[in-house]
């Protein structure tokens, strides 16, 4: 019963804490089925742009016409 905007806010707060504590012990944001836009920051800062880049570039070679997770962000 939370409004969009209220479960927006927890739903940050959570994945904040989240990975925090993953990234201090050692851990990486899963991504079984892809990145989507909610986890993109977080793989962002645990990784770096040029870790980005390169697996959208593999990505890109075996999906060019980015048909499989669409939504996604790798």
């Amino acid at each position: 019963d939370l409004s969009e905007a209220e479960f927006e806010k927890r739903t940050r707060i959570v994945f904040d804490h989240m990975y925090q504590k993953a990234k201090a012990m050692g851990g990486l944001v899963s991504g079984e089925h892809g990145i989507g836009y909610i986890k993109k920051t977080y793989m962002e800062r645990q990784l770096g742009e040029a870790q980005i880049e390169l697996m959208k570039g593999i990505k890109q070679v075996f999906d060019p016409h980015h048909i499989l997770n669409p939504d996604k962000i790798i």
